[in-house]
């Protein structure tokens, strides 16, 4: 599965460790960096001043990051007469995990779409192409030498190659201008890497499958920690919806058909073919059976002890007993908002099946390719919470009017930058990185850079320090 290549850095470093791999090596720098210290300020759905009880981008990784660890731990055990030519590496798994949402701006998704409109005519922004620039850019482990302007002379943590190639999600240049792009990706960031990488992207992709590999490149670990990613995105961020009340039995009645259709055709396109919105509903009501399934005497017209009777009603709209559902709904919400045991229980049954119904095809002439995915029942579960999750909650009016503010901070801090001599505002390490670069998509790169690593506390500091007519202090060094 691996080779002595895949351990290869940008820059050579002649200190040999016993005791550990290259790749816990890789591990320690990423926990020990900055970048990563920064995801405990930066949202995942709901922000972290509503309760300390929903994720944030730090906790988010670290879920994920058990998550591929423990898929690869479980693809291990089922290697027959313990073969090491097939042997995960959990190190790098759970390393592409902790890393995976590095690159995220302030804001979220609507922070990358600010930054992506600010730098569309300059190579664009992306959250996973950032990630890739953070660790082997941005972040200060190992600097090289050199002068001439316009030239990356950094190495970032000047990490492994395989564990780079497992944050590489997309195998896609980002077009350098908006005009090239492709017509489906003109309003809305590219998913890839920038111009700027191909060259460290080629190294990655010669030293982990060499030259004679054609096709889509994306290693196992790789889709290891997408695949962890969908499940903990499905799963948790579903349960934070139920603490914060967001979701409850009469949900399907709720919302109209148009988010049932959009989750249908983005299950449809992950298990490639059709999928409709009746079974969209369908599925829900499966899983939503077991999150409500309360005390034996709520049931009321409902008989059995896991709900399914009590669903069957809802799904009757006409059904006579309409008040006692209501209320059998009020009760439910109210116990699965405030029922700890309930809700983990749920979400650590959703977490074991997903993890178990994993499958390994191996790739015998580029073991670094071979595959991972998870059953189709288990996909489909997994594709309906995540794509509903997202059409009910995060394209939801309750987080957008904070998801638009967030958009137009950005975009005002960015025109702040770029403005006059507004990088005399830029941190003195981004000045200095700033004049480095005579061309002006290099320097507006250092602007989007800067502006990506802000946590969401300090992007708002930055913005009321700029335009509020009553900041806390306009003294206060940036």
């Amino acid at each position: 599965m691996y080779t002595n290549e895949d351990g290869f850095r940008e820059k050579a470093e002649n200190h040999e460790e016993n005791y550990r791999s290259p790749y816990r090596r890789d591990f320690a720098r990423l926990i020990h960096s900055p970048a990563f210290r920064r995801l405990q300020g930066k949202t995942q759905l709901y922000p972290g001043l509503e309760s300390d009880f929903f994720r944030n981008r730090l906790t988010h990784s670290l879920e994920v990051g058990q998550i591929a660890k423990s898929i690869a731990i479980k693809v291990n055990s089922t290697i027959q007469d313990n073969d090491e030519t097939w042997r995960i590496d959990p190190d790098i798994c759970e390393f592409a995990g902790l890393a995976h949402d590095l690159g995220h701006p302030p804001f979220g998704h609507q922070g990358e779409e600010a930054l992506d409109e600010c730098l569309r005519e300059f190579g664009g922004f992306e959250g996973n192409a950032q990630t890739l620039r953070i660790l082997s850019r941005i972040e200060k482990k190992i600097k090289g030498e050199g002068t001439s302007p316009n030239v990356e002379y950094r190495y970032g943590l000047n990490l492994c190659f395989r564990t780079l190639a497992s944050i590489l999600k997309y195998d896609k240049v980002i077009p350098q201008v908006a005009e090239d792009r492709e017509e489906s990706d003109k309003d809305h960031a590219v998913k890839g890497y920038y111009f700027s990488e191909i060259e460290l992207v080629q190294k990655i992709k010669q030293h982990v499958v060499g030259s004679d590999f054609h096709g889509k490149f994306k290693t196992i670990e790789c889709q290891i920690m997408d695949i962890a990613d969908d499940i903990a995105y499905s799963t948790y961020d579903l349960e934070d919806g139920f603490k914060a009340g967001f979701y409850h039995p009469t949900i399907f009645f709720c919302y109209p058909n148009e988010v049932f259709e959009n989750v249908a055709k983005k299950v449809s396109k992950a298990i490639k073919r059709p999928f409709s919105k009746e079974e969209v509903k369908e599925e829900l009501l499966k899983i939503f059976s077991s999150i409500y399934k309360i005390d034996q005497s709520i049931f009321l017209d409902a008989e059995g002890d896991n709900g399914e009777e009590y669903f069957a009603l809802l799904k009757d709209k006409t059904t006579s007993t309409l008040g006692n559902i209501i209320n059998l709904a009020i009760t439910a919400s109210k116990n699965v908002a405030e029922d700890g045991y309930l809700r983990t229980e749920f979400t650590s049954d959703l977490v074991n099946r997903a993890v178990e119904s994993i499958e390994f095809q191996p790739n015998f002439d580029y073991p670094a390719m071979s595959q991972v995915k998870l059953q189709e029942d288990t996909l489909i579960r997994v594709e309906v919470l995540k794509n509903f999750t997202f059409e009910s909650q995060i394209l939801s009016p309750r987080l957008k009017v904070s998801e638009f503010r967030g958009k137009e901070i950005v975009r005002e801090i960015f025109h702040a930058l770029t403005n006059n001599e507004g990088w005399r505002l830029l941190p003195s390490d981004y000045q200095k990185n700033y004049h480095h670069f005579s061309d002006l998509p290099g320097k507006l790169r250092c602007i989007g850079d800067f502006i990506a690593g802000m946590t969401d506390k300090y992007a708002i500091e930055f913005y009321g320090r700029l335009k509020s007519e009553n900041p806390e202090t306009i003294f206060k060094p940036f």
